[in-house]
This record gives structure tokens, sequence and C-alpha cells, in this order.
């Protein structure tokens, strides 16, 4: 009787916590590949680990050589990461030349990390985003451009090569042990800065949930755009009582003012499009995935902050 192939999969994005939160559920079923843009990591002796520029010629030597049956690229690059056109070359020039070799390698399967921060935080938003509302990041700020540039262009592989089976995630706060993002750093410092006056709706997943998400997506090909969240929310200031931290209120006008402050708490890679979601509630109905995918998160908010409020670091 002959043993079933097991599936080749390509993870980019290998140096963060998500990603290898991933191949650890999916290393037991499929031979894995794990590239990095930033640095090359090791994950055991039977994941081969590559640290390549996606637009390099030597990107497409993975493909020739492994023949893999599907993609899941979870490396965006943020944009408290590198400089802006870094970010762009990576973001955008990367992942077009990922969907294009997945394309021309006749790969079957794709799923693509966003983020929700593409629908932009306005004083107008509705009180509950689902995956039919525009776009609006791009316009209110230049740092999330190529954010929307690289859901863009996955919407456009989307539906023109529908053989990609590709489906775009577009997840709300992912927080927990391992996460170096912007918002998992202030939950988890002793103090942290708050607009006056503004204490918007908020929503956290759990980074295992968000790996269960992914893969649960990867297994079953349904193409589209999905917002991955649960369905309840928190007030932010609220949120960072909860963690233990001390709040720090800050003027949110004149804008200079804010970014002043930041750098007296040693907060210099904060982004600054980040003000606006303190101002705004951008709340993200998760509940298509949740029916498509079964799925259901398992960390309570409770446990999230209390993960943070027993691990504190200073600013």
């Amino acid at each position: 009787m002959t043993t079933p192939k097991r599936p080749h999969i390509l993870v980019t994005g290998a140096a963060g916590a998500l990603a290898q939160q991933v191949i650890d559920q999916l290393r037991d079923t499929c031979d894995l590949v794990a590239v990095d843009f930033r640095e090359q990591v090791y994950l055991g002796d039977d994941i081969p680990s590559y640290c390549i520029d996606f637009n390099k010629r030597v990107f497409e030597d993975l493909f020739r050589r492994y023949q893999f049956d599907g993609v899941i690229h979870l490396g965006r690059i943020q944009s408290s990461q590198l400089t802006r056109m870094r970010r762009y070359n990576a973001n955008v020039l990367g992942t077009q030349k990922l969907l294009d070799l997945s394309h021309k390698y006749g790969i079957k399967r794709v799923v693509v990390l966003s983020t929700y921060h593409v629908y932009g935080a306005v004083a107008y938003n509705p009180a509950l985003i689902d995956e039919s509302a525009p776009l609006k990041a791009a316009g209110l700020s230049a740092d999330l451009v190529d954010s929307v540039e690289l859901e863009n262009l996955a919407n456009i592989y989307l539906w023109r090569y529908p053989d990609l089976n590709i489906t775009i995630l577009r997840p709300c706060n992912i927080v927990g042990p391992g996460v170096r993002n912007t918002m998992s750093t202030l939950l988890a410092s002793e103090r942290a800065p708050v607009l006056a006056g503004f204490s918007p709706m908020m929503q956290f997943i759990h980074i295992d949930d968000m790996a269960d998400a992914i893969v649960l997506a990867y297994k079953k090909p349904v193409r589209g755009v999905f917002n991955v969240a649960p369905q309840d929310w928190v007030a932010y200031q609220h949120a960072l009582r909860l963690c233990g931290c001390k709040r720090i209120p800050i003027p949110s006008i004149p804008p200079i003012v804010p970014s002043l402050i930041l750098r007296t708490l040693n907060m210099r890679r904060f982004p600054s499009y980040l003000m606006a979601f303190f101002k705004y509630p951008v709340v993200i109905d998760g509940r298509a995935f949740a029916r498509e995918f079964n799925f259901k998160p398992r960390r309570p908010l409770q446990e999230i902050f209390r993960f943070y409020r027993n691990n504190k670091s200073p600013v």
C-alpha cells in the first residue's frame, strides 16, 4: 500500500512568531520550506530555512527545487519596520513576484495574511465592518500604502487566476507570547500612552488562535477575503487597565505633541498612523470566516490580558 504524498508548502515570514506557530501545526503532516526576507531561522533539521529577497532570481530556484503544492504568505513587513521604500519593495513587489511564481509553477493553494488596518480609522466607520467595506487606509496614511497595495495585488490574482485558490485574511490585533508588533509592546509595557478623551473599541486575537485560523484556511480551499476576529471587543483604555499598564494621557492635537511625548517614552518606532486607531474604533465582523471555516477562538480576552499583566516590561 503506497503512502499518500505529503503536501509541500512554502511558508514566508518564518522569523515571526506567528509563522513558527503555523509551521509547528503543519510539520507532522506536510513537508515545509521556510523563508524570510529579514533573517534565516533554524526550525529543525526537517525544515529547510532560507533568508531570501523575493525579488532576487534565486527565489525562483526554490519553486523549481521543491515543487510546492501551496504557499502560506505571512511575510508582510509591518509599518514599524524598515524604511517606507524597503517595505514597499518587500510587501508589494515581493508579493507580486511570489504570486507570479505561484501561477507559473502551478500552485493550487495560496493563503495571504493582510491586516484590518487596511480599512483605515475614521470617525464615520460603521459600527461593524464587513469584508465589502472600502479600503480607506492608503488615503489616510502613506505608511499604509504598501499594506493596501499588497491586498489589491492579491485580489487581482484571486480573480485573474482562480486556479491559485487564494484566500486573504484580515485579522484584528494579533497579540500573545512572542508577538513583536506595536500593540503587543504596548500591552506588555508598564506604562502606555492614550489619547486624552478617546478610548475606542478594539479587538484582540491570541497568536494561537490566529495560527489555528491560518491552518484551517489553508486546509479548506475557499477563495475570497475574510476578516478574522472574535465576536467580543473592549475599550482600549480598559484593555490597558486589565493588562496592568499605567495609562499616560497625551493630547491629540497638534499632531507634533504626541510624537514628542512618544519619543520621551523611547518609543521611537511607533508608527504614526496608529494615532488614528487610538481615536476611532475599527471593529471588524469575523462571522463570515467563523461560519465558512468552523472557527471559534479558544483564548478569551481574560487569558490574553492575564498574560500581559503577569509579564510586564518597561517601554
